[in-house]
């Protein structure tokens, strides 16, 4: 029998009790459980909906022997500490982004680069491809408890801002851009022209508006279920990365399942990976109006400008064989499959 107890890392939010039933995890012996799962995105976001129906999946497919509970909204707190809650294991699954994954191993850093992944697709086909991620996805069973089962795409990232367009990286100059919390990150924002300002994401609105910074980097979806453009209302699209997110999971947990309850858990991961591609490419086209009808201005720019200056990065932060390795691998990919 396990029972979890999380207090909940959000302020005011008071503790959260999780509570699951199972026997003890032995490897293979595990016949039905409750995951739950951290994300800091809203019920909203194709995240959320391509987890939920995979949670579903499993409920039906193992008669609800099995079932995965979601916690949006960053209420089991930001991607640091959902982390450490699934490495300890008082949440079974997270949502995290690359940089977090690369502040325990550095060799995550070969996915984390402007320059790795071309567009989705390429990005797809290279997380799912085991000769190359896969002695990557388990380097942190030993140290860390949890495995990286694959990723979501977050699609194209491009710069918003409180103050206007952006042109080229002269735009930036003096100007404060939130990235996350990674020495690459920091790196990208200067090459792009700015003032890095490491920030948690759950901040970032209050932060624009206060002018605690004075720009950030993401997709149009988060921009929008965010509402970012109420106080960022200029989009640039820059186009500058390919970002990433992982899900990670409990060692213990996922080697709990029998072998059949395992082949049924990652077919619906497959699922879930497949529909939030589908979702992501429908919510990007929904969130450009959203935005627009909040009163943002999308503004097309010469993205090659600020490709020519992110590409020394790849030299900069790519400091053994292991990560070449997988970069070199991963470019490779972009030829593949079309």
């Amino acid at each position: 029998m396990r029972r979890h107890v999380i207090a909940a890392a959000t302020a005011g939010a008071g503790a959260l009790v999780l509570t699951a039933c199972s026997p003890s995890l032995e490897p293979g012996t595990n016949e039905g459980d409750v995951l739950h799962l951290a994300l800091n995105q809203t019920e909203t976001h194709p995240s959320y909906i391509a987890l939920d129906n995979w949670g579903r999946y499993m409920e039906e497919q193992t008669d609800g022997r099995w079932t995965i509970d979601i916690y949006p909204n960053e209420t089991l707190g930001a991607q640091a500490e959902a982390m450490q809650l699934v490495s300890d294991g008082s949440v079974e699954m997270a949502i995290v982004s690359g940089p977090q994954l690369e502040n325990l191993n550095r060799d995550f850093i070969a996915l984390n680069l402007p320059t790795t992944f071309d567009d989705i697709d390429h990005q797809m086909r290279v997380i799912a491809e085991e000769s190359i991620v896969g002695e990557l996805f388990t380097s942190l069973e030993e140290t860390n408890n949890f495995t990286v089962l694959g990723g979501f795409t977050q699609g194209n990232r491009s710069v918003y801002t409180t103050f206007g367009p952006v042109e080229t990286p002269a735009d930036l100059a003096g100007m404060k851009l939130r990235v996350q919390e990674s020495d690459l990150n920091v790196a990208m924002a200067q090459g792009l022209g700015a003032s890095a300002t490491p920030m948690a994401y759950g901040e970032l609105y209050t932060g624009l508006q206060s002018g605690v910074v004075d720009a950030a980097e993401n997709n149009e979806v988060s921009y929008a279920t965010q509402r970012h453009f109420e106080v960022a209302p200029h989009w640039s699209y820059t186009n500058h990365l390919v970002g990433l997110d992982y899900l990670i999971i409990n060692t213990a947990m996922l080697e709990s399942m029998t072998p059949q309850d395992r082949a049924v858990f990652d077919e619906g991961w497959d699922r879930a990976r497949d529909e939030h591609v589908a979702l992501w490419l429908e919510a990007t086209e929904d969130a450009v109006a959203t935005a627009k009808a909040g009163g943002a201005t999308f503004h097309e720019v010469d993205d090659t400008v600020f490709d020519e200056a992110l590409e020394p990065l790849a030299e900069r932060f790519l400091t053994n064989d292991n990560q070449w390795r997988i970069y070199d691998a991963a470019r490779a990919a972009s030829t593949q499959g079309a």
